[in-house]
């Protein structure tokens, strides 16, 4: 190819085919990793974010593997937000 045919295809190309826009798709979710994760996210000490994680109110929110530890954000802050129902 010379360059006067590469030139040629590349202002036809750019003529023809304009930049669209990709679609954003964020899913919305924001994961925390570990005990530390949920210190960060709760605000507070690694002994009370292992507490809040064995408590089981934020089991939904939580997947385990082995030792590593991924936790939904959004869901977690959720679950603990909630009442547990039956107290005044």
């Amino acid at each position: 190819m010379t360059g006067e045919e590469f030139i040629f295809l590349s202002k036809h190309a750019s003529n023809q085919t304009e930049a669209q826009p990709q679609p954003v798709t964020d899913t919305g979710r924001k994961y925390v990793y570990g005990i530390l994760g949920i210190a960060k996210l709760f605000g507070c000490s690694l002994p009370t974010a292992n507490r809040i994680k064995k408590s089981g109110k934020i089991d939904k929110a939580i997947t385990q593997i082995g030792r590593k530890i991924i936790v939904d954000a959004e869901l977690a802050l959720e679950l603990a937000g909630k009442k547990t129902g039956g107290r005044k």
